[in-house]
Order: C-alpha cells, then sequence, then structure tokens
C-alpha cells in the first residue's frame, strides 16, 4: 500500500503563501494481523487550530492513537485489505470515540457494524460517525480505502445516562488499546 501524497502550504517570513511541502505522508502505519493501514495526513490541536507561518513539529509524528488531540481534529486514510475477518466478521475492534467522524469512502466497499444494523458503504458515500459503538470489515475482494477526518467532541450526560455501561468502553488511545 503505497503512502497518499500531501501537499503543505505555509507562509514565507515576508507573508508569502508557499508550499512548505510535498511528498508522500511522512507517517503510515500498519497492523498486518488486521489487514489495515493508517495514513496519518494531518492533526491539530486546540480550537481554534493555530495558524503559523511553519509547522515546527511534524503533527502527526505521534504514537498512533483513534481519536483526535482535545479540542482538536485528525485527518487520515485508512486501507482496509479484504480477507482480514475475525469469528465474528470483524477487522477492527468494537469501539466509540468522543469524537465526530465523517468517513468518506474513496475506493472498494467497507461494512460498518453498528450494534442494530449493518451498512454497505461504497465510493462516494459518506458516513457521519456519532460517538456510536461501531466496527469495521471490508468482506469484499478488493481494498477498501477511506478518508477519516475526526473532530473532538463531548458527550451530552443525558445520552450518557442511556449509554449501556456509560464511557467505560470508550476508547483513548490506538485501535487495540
Amino acid at each position: 500500500m503505497s503512502a497518499p501524497r500531501r501537499i503543505v502550504t505555509g507562509h514565507t517570513p515576508d507573508g508569502v503563501s508557499v508550499v512548505v511541502s510535498d511528498g508522500p505522508v511522512p507517517v503510515s502505519r500498519e497492523l498486518p494481523d488486521d489487514g489495515v493501514a493508517f495514513h496519518e495526513i494531518w492533526n491539530t490541536e486546540g480550537a481554534p487550530a493555530r495558524i503559523v507561518a511553519v509547522e515546527a513539529d511534524e503533527p502527526t509524528a505521534r504514537t498512533l492513537a483513534v481519536p483526535p488531540p482535545p479540542r482538536g481534529t485528525k485527518i487520515r486514510i485508512n486501507e482496509f485489505r479484504p480477507g482480514h475477518l475475525d469469528e465474528r466478521g470483524l477487522q477492527s475492534p468494537v469501539h466509540r470515540t468522543a469524537s465526530i467522524d465523517y468517513g468518506i469512502v474513496l475506493e472498494g466497499e467497507i461494512t460498518l457494524v453498528l450494534d442494530d444494523s449493518e451498512v454497505v458503504l461504497r465510493a462516494g458515500d459518506v458516513v457521519v460517525q456519532r460517538g456510536t459503538d461501531h466496527a469495521w470489515a471490508n468482506r469484499g475482494t478488493v481494498p477498501a480505502k477511506v478518508v477519516f477526518v475526526l473532530v473532538d467532541g463531548e458527550f451530552d450526560d443525558d445520552l450518557v445516562a442511556t449509554l449501556p455501561g456509560g464511557l467505560a468502553g470508550l476508547m483513548h488511545g490506538g485501535p487495540r488499546d
């Protein structure tokens, strides 16, 4: 799986708009046993996101974590290879994050598994994932490529009161934490 191209813009000391970098994303991580690759595109911390001329550090060079930073955002491309389903027919663990996630299918087909249903998403489909327990499964024969834009969120107390176990299973770290 090749890393996607990332173009990052910035400013010169005189305020002129320039391309700061143009090349493959610098951080890609694979979970070979799960058949999933994470291509980290960009992260922001805090809101509003701070805009500087040139970033001092690569914002994606961190430990792999699913949710975005507090009050931040994250954009990544996940590639789900076929043939990596567990005994339940899932490719990812069932998980919940305190975030609003926009998933845009670029290629292939991926199944979103919820508590009471499943939805098959195809190229061009967009899902708005709102803090629900869910898992992913590529049950097709070709890789599925999905862009995820994650925005930090906060659960409403009334909703938390209805969730079995509350927020005890909330994911704070990586895909297998």
